[in-house]
């Protein structure tokens, strides 16, 4: 079902924000950074969020789908950043007025810790990707996160913790985690109202590097 994106779902939204105790991670060993979650308008006035492919030139993270972010500068709060890593990605400019909410801070195999950040964008947002940090940027439904199919959950691997994805039918792909276990978060507690931890979701070998 198709989720319009109005001044109903905001205030929902922000309802079940103020119902949840994010978790914060404190290691000195990693690098803090930030990623923007950010909930758009479509051209059927549907709420859509911003996804990105990074280019295959990257020297980290090469040809993976990700959230519009990256490492905070020195004294940059997570809001700060994620807005400027959006503006920066994608060409979305975005304020602090924008601001939703955070979720849970999660760990990733590669040293970073990551604030996932919340933010409530334009109706019908004008995407720019930059060619150097971007391969391509899409608006993906938010309904797509409430498929049947969302999440999957492999408890088969030789890692302790289990592996989570989230099949995107629009891209014909699926995305692993961290990307994936903060989308899934963010459907369990915007969408849904439920406290669902996700910083135990283990990433695949490729997303590692």
């Amino acid at each position: 079902m198709s989720i319009p994106f109005n001044q109903a779902l905001l205030s929902r939204i922000q309802d079940n924000l103020r119902l949840f105790q994010r978790m914060t991670i404190r290691d000195r060993n990693l690098v803090s950074a930030a990623v923007a979650l950010t909930l758009v308008g479509d051209t059927n006035g549907n709420t859509a969020f911003i996804l990105t492919r990074r280019p295959k030139s990257l020297r980290r993270h090469a040809g993976q789908w990700a959230l519009p972010g990256g490492r905070s500068e020195k004294g940059e709060s997570a809001l700060v950043t994620a807005c400027r890593e959006l503006d920066e990605e994608v060409g979305v400019n975005i304020d602090q007025s924008g601001y939703i909410g955070m979720l849970d801070d999660f760990a990733t195999r590669s040293g970073f810790l990551i604030t996932p950040v919340l933010l409530w964008g334009p109706a019908s947002p004008l995407l720019r990707p930059d060619p150097i940090e971007v391969q391509g940027a899409y608006l993906i439904p938010l309904e797509a996160l409430n498929a049947p199919d969302v999440p999957k959950i492999d408890t088969t691997n030789s890692d302790e913790n289990p592996l989570i994805s989230v099949p995107i039918k629009e891209l014909n792909t699926s995305i692993w985690a961290p990307t994936a276990a903060l989308l899934y978060q963010m459907r369990e507690i915007t969408l849904h109202g439920r406290t669902t931890r996700v910083a135990h979701y283990e990433q695949p070998p490729f997303a590692r590097k």
